[in-house]
Formats: structure tokens, sequence, C-alpha cells
């Protein structure tokens, strides 16, 4: 697979872009596991225009990110157009438009998935942020709107014409939000369609290796990307190649090997932001995710979550690690022994 001259080889892993979950410790760790593809979170182009600073923070690239994309969001072609230009100064080796996310703050003024109400706006946008920038430009997006409006075959069609060089697809609506399940029958036909030349990157619902194999055999897509599916478990990267180039399940780690990975994790946002305090409040969302549902597992969850010192962080996972020393974690939340 390739976008513009950049070569990912057959059936690169991407990771999702998500925001504040794709920042450099997760990135660091899931590029660590075998994603090939990274993407920074959603960068507002307004604030980005306007040089606000914890935006551009957000755009820091690392040695380890490569190949990696900027992802920009925004409902004013001019000011997409004028962030891409600003986002390729950082040297991503290629920009990402957001025409995907579905949540209201965004939507409902006209960015993400908002755009998928007005496809002409849409296509335009794509077109303009194309003609900005010297470096390959992609977009995500999902289904539609709601059930009832599902135009992304011809939105592809559209998106190819005007020089987009990928296109990632979440097989949802905007309505459904992350609700119910992902349909990958409408990626399948956009791959299938005679017309398109560019990649097409399946997403939704790749919350481990059969399911990867399962969504790629139905479509054929040129990619696999995975989001919400490597929120505590970044080794899914690793679980799903051994399984789509070899046939091999993995065992499920032990959790004494989670711990280690946390903590890992949670070093590398300590050293990254040089704040105790702000990168363990940044690793709560991945705490849980990371022990799902181990038996007795309530009050040392609530500890964790409630830590604010790294020593004390540091030494609730010892214990962790202890209790639960001969346990595997499985991905469907079972604690087995």
């Amino acid at each position: 697979m390739k976008i513009g001259n950049l070569e990912l080889g057959k059936l690169p892993l991407f990771l999702a872009p998500m925001e504040d979950v794709t920042y450099k410790s997760f990135r660091y760790m899931c590029k660590k596991y075998g994603a090939d593809v990274m993407y920074t979170e959603f960068v507002s182009s307004e604030a980005l225009i306007r040089n606000i600073e914890k935006t551009k923070r957000k755009m820091t690239l690392f040695d380890f990110d490569r190949p990696v994309a900027v992802q920009i969001y925004g409902s004013n072609i001019d000011s997409m157009r004028e962030a891409a230009k600003v986002a390729a100064e950082v040297k991503p080796d290629f920009i990402d438009i957001n025409f995907g996310c579905p949540m209201k703050k965004i939507a409902m003024k006209g960015a993400g998935a908002g755009l998928l109400r007005d496809i002409p706006k849409m296509v335009e946008m794509a077109g303009e942020v194309v003609k900005a920038v010297d470096i390959p430009v992609t977009a995500k997006t999902r289904l539609g709107w709601d059930a009832d409006d599902k135009p992304i075959v011809e939105v592809a069609e559209r998106l190819q014409d005007v020089g987009i060089q990928a296109l990632a697809v979440h097989g949802r609506t905007r309505k459904q939000l992350y609700t119910g399940e992902a349909d990958w029958t409408l990626i399948g036909e956009i791959k299938r369609n005679p017309r398109m030349t560019i990649p097409i990157i399946g997403n939704g619902d790749i919350n481990g290796p059969e399911k990867a194999k399962a969504f790629y055999d139905q479509t054929g897509v040129d990619a696999l990307m995975i989001g919400r599916g490597a929120i505590g478990r970044p080794w899914i990267f690793k679980e799903v190649r051994e399984y789509l180039e070899n046939g091999i399940l993995l065992e499920a780690p032990l959790v004494p090997d989670i711990v280690e990975n946390v903590k890992e994790q949670l070093t590398q946002s300590i050293n990254w932001k040089d704040d105790d305090r702000r990168a363990i409040l940044e690793m709560r969302r991945h705490f849980a995710k990371y022990f799902p549902n181990l038996r007795g597992f309530r009050e040392l969850r609530i500890e964790l979550l409630q830590a604010i010192e790294t020593d004390h962080v540091m030494a609730i996972l010892d214990r962790i690690a202890e209790k639960y020393a001969d346990h595997r974690v499985d991905y469907t939340g079972v604690s087995l022994k």
C-alpha cells in the first residue's frame, strides 16, 4: 500500500487518531507492538492559525512516530487551508482531514462528521487543503449522517477526484456515535468500486485478531485501523499481525506483564510532560482498560483512579502485579487463572 510516494507495505495497521488518547506515550506503546502508521490527536484549524500553544504541542512529532500524520479539523475552508500549511511545517509524512468526529461540540458546528450534511463543502474543503500543501493529504470519515443518509460510496469517489490520496472509513454513521456494531458492508463496496484507485482503510470494532481478519476477508481493504480496541491493549497490533500472517492466536498476557506496560507508558508521559500530576491524570482513562473486570479489583481500581502521586501509583501497580501474579486477562473482560 502507498500514500503518495510513501510505501507502507502489505496491509499496514494504523492507530486511529483519538482526542486525549493518541498523545506521545500511547503512540510509543502502540509503535512498540507493531502499529505501522500513527496520527496526532485532533488539531483544531482555528486554534492552529491563532497560534494557540496547547494546540501546537499536539503536533510535536518524534522519530519513533514515523510514518505519521497530523490530523486537522474545522468548518471554515479558508482556516483549514491555512492550518494545513502550518501543519506541514512540522514535516509530517501526510496530513489527514477529520471528516468523521461525531461529537456534538464538533459535528454540530459543521466540522468533523458534520460535513457529511454538506458534501459539496466537504469536497471543496478537501480540494483546497490538497492544493495548499506539497505532501499527501488523506481523509477519515463515516458512512453518513444516519441510517437514511449513507452517501459514503459517492463521497469516496468525489474525495478521490479532488486529490485525497487515501480514505479511512469508520463503519458507523454520525448518529450512532460509538453505539451498535460497525457495518463494514459499505466499506467493502467502496473498495470494490472500479472507479476507486486510492487505498481504503477500514475502521470500526476491531477488538481482536479474529475480528480484524474477518473484516479484511469481507472487504479486501488496503489497511486496517484500530482505535478504541488498542486502549489498554497496545499489543493488539502484534496480536493482529501474528494472526493475519501466521494464523496464530497469541496467549493473553499475564497481569504482571500488563503492569510493566502501564509503568512504561506512565514513565514516558512523565518524562515528556515533566509534570507528574498531569501525566497521571492523563493516564486515568487507560488504567481501567488495562485491567478489565479482574475479580476483586474494585477497591484497587478506585485507589488507582484517585492516586495523584507517582510513588503511590507505582505502589498500587506493584500490589496489582502481586495479587494477580498468575492471572491472565482476556479481552472479553474475563479474568483467567
